[in-house]
């Protein structure tokens, strides 16, 4: 395993990164909120190919949480997302407290639009991507880091951050990598754990049905009549579906017609007590 340097505040963090940036080191950060699979482990991969030294970092962001969502059951698993870093060789893990990320009196939060008012995730967690932006941002001025990595998972999620870094002109690059998927075609995530066996089963229809409606929209048939017929095989399979939606890959404004795209079809549903997010491009 190797050796990783922990840090759990920000002057400690800065200390270690001056250090290498002193050797002329460029700098890779992978947020994270931990209980790390394969997916992360991608993002801190991709990040040693586009930096000399790479920044993890653990902080399950209170912040991006609504109230009717349990912060407390999300899954946190620090030993074993240590270890994992270590073999990606990782160099630095960032771990900070609330309190070191929101200090008493900390009053100060980034407004979002454009992507982050697309009606997919805000529909349903309104204050979401403001908490998203405000630690992003935070852990963009912390580490001093030179390109950061996000997965296509969380498709909006990517496109709210990479707004934010051009509209307050960030110096970082924000590097997008694509979904990470069990052989099934699910989606990794670390909700994944709370699926039951059946539940589990059900849950690569989402995928299968992007594929299918994409395949659809290329094979000459109207982007509604695909998602119709995406919907119904979502909901008929039992799950709870939020939304089915074709959107323009770059602003996720709605998109009619594949001529006028790129176009990306995000879904997001619920199985039993599980929420799943996927999305994929369709042309």
């Amino acid at each position: 395993m190797a050796d990783i340097i922990i840090t759990r505040t920000v002057s400690d963090l800065r200390h270690a990164v001056r250090k290498f940036r002193d050797e002329g080191d460029r700098i890779g950060l992978v947020p994270t909120m931990g209980a790390l699979h394969d997916g992360h482990i991608a993002l801190v991969r991709e990040a040693r190919k586009r930096a000399a030294r790479v920044i993890a970092t653990i902080f399950v962001n209170p912040a991006q949480f609504s109230p009717a969502e349990d912060l407390a059951k999300y899954p946190r698993t620090e030993e074993a997302d240590l270890a994992r870093l270590s073999a990606a060789r990782a160099d630095i893990l960032f771990a900070p407290t609330v309190g070191e990320m929101y200090p008493q009196g900390f009053a100060t939060t980034i407004s979002v639009g454009g992507p982050a008012a697309a009606g997919l995730e805000d529909r349903f967690r309104p204050t979401h991507f403001a908490g998203v932006a405000t630690v992003v941002a935070k852990l963009f001025m912390q580490s001093g880091a030179d390109v950061a990595m996000f997965g296509e998972k969380d498709y909006q999620q990517l496109m709210v951050v990479a707004q934010m870094a051009r509209d307050l002109d960030l110096p970082v690059e924000i590097a997008a990598v694509a979904t990470q998927r069990e052989e099934d075609g699910l989606a990794m995530s670390s909700r994944n754990r709370f699926l039951s066996p059946e539940h589990r089963a059900l849950a690569p229809l989402l995928h299968r049905t992007l594929r299918k409606a994409a395949d659809d929209i290329a094979g000459g048939a109207g982007i509604e009549a695909a998602l119709a017929e995406g919907r119904a095989a979502i909901e008929q399979a039992g799950f709870a579906l939020d939304y089915l939606e074709a959107r323009h890959a770059a602003s996720l404004a709605p998109i009619a017609d594949p001529a006028a795209g790129p176009v990306r079809l995000l879904v997001a549903a619920k199985i039993g007590q599980t929420r799943l997010i996927d999305n994929i491009a369709a042309t």
